[in-house]
């Protein structure tokens, strides 16, 4: 992906030019030196109604969710609206003879879960990204979850579409405990080398669903929903640095306090660790060494995302 050849690049080299390294990575110059301009508010606002109507109606595709902007008296067109769930990173979910290839050199691994009863901690994590709105922007979340409790063991954030912030999260999870299958769907950030590298290394089996299956990575689908509208829409956060601290709180919240029905009223915590004693916090806000976020990502949330040739 164009995001992670540009973060090979190394500025003030003195063996090879700026021009060189693309060269060699087969990457434009334009692309390494372009900022993004970002979305217009008017995008911005299209983006938000986009992604709340998606949590409705996870089966519109393009056509589907721009009628439905249409009766909702916005003046928009197929076109417009397919380029903001692509850069949303949304698709219709709808049973397909054929699913999608990100990145035709990334390995697709089997899907393992097949009638498969998930009965303890462990046992199987998945991870997922979605989109999240801010007043002048938008963000990239991405979290590891714990299919038998729903506990959250890691998440991160980033403003691009690349594999570094998953990778992240990732490894902090694998810091904590081990799952024995980790599901994802099919998309650029999960096959990549990087991503399924450590997962190999760790000798953990990887499972992956087709993209668009939602009912293959159904809990993880359920903790967007909940995230977003117990916090994420409710908050309204203006900045990336309000958006980390708030989820902070939140994932605290879901965490260890927040009662779910399916677990007999305990908190994914007390269904994930049973007896042991809650860990301490250890999230660094802004600053951890693997954010995902780049230094200039605190003044500009967006600085538009990267996708697999």
């Amino acid at each position: 992906m164009a995001a992670e050849r540009r973060a090979w690049i190394t500025p003030g080299d003195q063996r090879l030019s700026i021009t060189q390294q693309c060269q060699l990575l087969e990457l434009p110059r334009s692309t390494y030196y372009h900022a993004g301009g970002g979305e217009s508010d008017e995008n911005l606002r299209l983006m938000r109604l986009i992604d709340e109507q998606y949590l409705h109606t996870p089966f519109y595709g393009s056509r589907g969710m721009t009628q439905w902007l249409i009766r909702q008296g916005h003046d928009v067109n197929r076109k417009r609206v397919r380029r903001l769930m692509r850069v949303m990173g949304l698709e219709a979910i709808y049973p397909r003879r054929r699913t999608s290839d990100p990145c035709p050199e990334h390995r697709i691994y089997p899907y393992l879960l097949r009638n498969l009863t998930i009965e303890r901690p462990n046992q199987v994590w998945s991870a997922d990204i979605t989109y999240v709105p801010l007043r002048r922007g938008f963000m990239y979340l991405v979290a590891v979850l714990d299919w038998h409790s729903r506990y959250v063991l890691s998440w991160e954030l980033s403003n691009t579409l690349d594999s570094g912030f998953c990778v992240a999260a990732l490894e902090a999870a694998l810091a904590q405990q081990q799952p024995e299958i980790f599901n994802t769907d099919q998309g650029a950030q999960f096959t990549s080398r990087a991503f399924t590298g450590v997962l190999e290394t760790a000798g953990i089996a990887i499972s992956m669903d087709g993209r668009g299956r939602a009912l293959d990575n159904l809990f993880i689908e359920r903790l967007w929903r909940t995230v977003k509208y117990e916090n994420i829409y409710l908050q309204g956060y203006e900045t990336a640095v309000e958006l980390e601290r708030g989820l902070a709180s939140y994932f605290d919240f879901y965490c260890y306090e927040r009662l779910h029905m399916a677990l007999g009223y305990r908190t994914p915590w007390e269904a994930y660790a049973q007896s042991r004693p809650r860990p301490r916090a250890k999230r660094k806000l802004f600053g951890a060494k693997n954010s995902g976020l780049r230094p200039d990502s605190l003044r500009k949330p967006f600085l538009g995302p990267d996708t697999c040739p």
